[in-house]
């Protein structure tokens, strides 16, 4: 995929640094997230998304209703029909988020020095001197010093359209502040973020249940976007109650981390999901700003040695309102690249954004670029150093594929996997080419009538860094020791990474699969 694979280490060209770079059938390795809503809801919208490089779609049920979700996602269903191109289906649930209420919708200008009461009565009108909040436990979880923020977009780090509060007493059940900064706050709710303060709410709350038990189980959804993870029993909760409705039990918890409390419980919360959201605007304001660049540098690497998918969030806020994003938008963009993240989330900028389509295209460029100059040979060094011996088998298979694929040039990796573990793992060691992981389906009852697993396999794959999903044909078994099937299978798969401009004549592949009760690495080199 990447002939001309350079290292940052070595000496380059700056005049290469010019030179146009090939176009590929996969944009990147990189994933790309993206959040659908009112700029990126038609069919023909969603058709530019997947196009340009989207391979999962997130649904924020912090605002917007099942309904106007469900309308979106059958868009997203024909969108998929019409591009031919797989995408996976992620619920990002609310949370313990604190919002303030504004009924009327005016706007509040707020003004340095000032005060402003906050208060649990819903009732009362919104205010530049009463902010009305929709949780009454803020009096008890605050002392004189605290800093609170509030913004309609409070995370973009826009200080004219967020303020910064300092609690200054505390009257029964309103929390008086001083005004830090001048702002006008526009629209009808506000987020409200207590700087490094427990919350005493549930990391699920019954309204995320009830969507869960609704909209998650009509939709089948790949992943679940746990907002405000603070202990792995969060995690482990929120499994429990997907285990109660059926195919959900596949699906894959990412935690997302969002405040110091988080940060703090980090390793036992890697442990527990299935992969982790690192969600630096809330970080960005429970943590000093030169911290953020550590824990995100710090995080990725435990989630990449781990094995387990790590996104991250906030990358191009000025592309919501702009078609190019700044020059340290981009270079943020390319140094998670480099630290190792899996995907990228768009939130406001595919959301509400201008140019969606625009934007997906150019984070999927900058991820290009990143990837050319990723150290792959430091990597696989640092990864098998951290994995230690003895391996385990398949760890070993796995790194074994990767060696393999890069020693032969190969131009692609094919792995054959019914749990999608084998490919995950392979996918681990960052290979320089793509993973085409062909998922085998499984033929399951659950005593009432038989069905194939095999599709949340390979969609759930769409968050991994390098990993490429083909659903093989049901008929062929997963355990299949038949080696006419299993030709068939990877004549199949070879047909599609010709006709996708990734393999081609003379090219040299290699191949991960089980044969029996052993797991082969075989390297394929293509005749005209």
């Amino acid at each position: 995929m990447h002939s001309g694979h350079l290292l940052l280490e070595e000496p380059i060209r700056m005049a290469s640094i010019l030179e146009p770079s090939r176009p590929n059938f996969f944009p990147a390795m990189t994933k790309i997230i993206g959040t659908l809503g009112p700029k990126s809801r038609s069919v023909e919208e969603i058709s530019g998304c997947l196009k340009a490089g989207m391979s999962v779609a997130r649904f924020d049920f912090s605002w917007g209703d099942a309904e106007y979700h469900q309308q979106t996602l059958d868009n997203l269903r024909d969108a998929i029909k019409q591009t031919r191109k797989l995408c996976a289906v992620m619920l990002d649930t609310v949370g313990p988020e604190l919002q303030v209420v504004n009924k009327s919708e005016k706007s509040i200008t707020l003004v340095a020095d000032g005060l402003v009461t906050l208060t649990p009565h819903q009732d009362q009108e919104a205010s530049n001197e009463l902010l009305p909040i929709n949780f009454a436990g803020l009096a008890k979880a605050v002392t004189k010093g605290d800093t609170i923020f509030v913004g309609q977009y409070l995370f973009t780090g826009s200080e004219t359209t967020s303020v910064w509060l300092e609690v200054s007493e505390v009257k029964g059940n309103d929390v008086v502040c001083l005004i830090k900064n001048s702002a006008t706050l526009a629209g009808s709710l506000f987020t409200l973020h207590v700087s490094q303060v427990h919350i005493a709410l549930p990391t699920l709350l019954d309204k995320d249940k009830e969507i869960i038990r609704t909209w998650g189980v009509l939709n089948k959804i790949d992943f679940l976007s746990l907002s405000y993870t603070r202990h792995a029993e969060d995690v482990r909760r929120a499994r429990e109650y997907l285990s109660k409705f059926g195919d959900l039990g596949q699906t894959h918890i990412l935690a997302k981390i969002e405040n110091v409390e988080g940060l703090n419980h980090f390793d036992e919360i890697l442990k527990e999901a299935d992969g982790i959201i690192l969600s630096r605007g809330n970080l960005g304001i429970d943590l000093p700003p030169e911290k953020v660049f550590l824990f995100q540098k710090a995080a990725l690497y435990k989630c990449n040695m781990a094995g387990k998918p790590a996104v991250i969030t906030r990358v191009v806020d000025s592309m919501t309102d702009n078609l190019r994003p700044t020059r340290a938008e981009a270079t943020d963009v390319a140094n998670a690249v480099l630290d190792g993240t899996d995907a990228i989330l768009l939130g406001a900028e595919t959301l509400r954004g201008l140019y969606p389509i625009d934007t997906i295209r150019t984070v999927g460029r900058i991820c290009f670029e990143a990837e050319k100059v990723f150290n792959q040979d430091l990597y696989f060094k640092k990864t098998v150093k951290y994995v230690g011996e003895p391996m385990t088998h398949l760890e070993s298979i796995a790194s074994s594929a990767v060696r393999t694929a890069i020693k032969v040039k190969a131009s692609v990796i094919i792995c054959f996997t019914s749990s999608g573990r084998a490919a995950r793992l392979i996918a681990k060691y960052r290979p320089t080419m793509p993973v085409l992981s062909v998922v085998i389906p499984r033929l399951k009852s659950n005593q009432l009538k038989w069905s194939f697993t095999g599709a949340f396999e390979a969609r759930q794959s769409l968050i991994v860094r390098g990993l490429f999903p083909l659903l093989a044909d049901p008929r062929h078994p997963a355990d299949s020791t038949n080696s006419g099937t299993n030709e068939s299978v990877l004549k199949v798969a070879l047909d599609y990474g010709k006709a996708s401009g990734v393999i081609k004549s003379h090219d040299r592949v290699v191949v991960c699969q089980k044969l029996g009760d052993s797991a082969v690495v075989k390297i394929i080199e293509l005749e005209d």
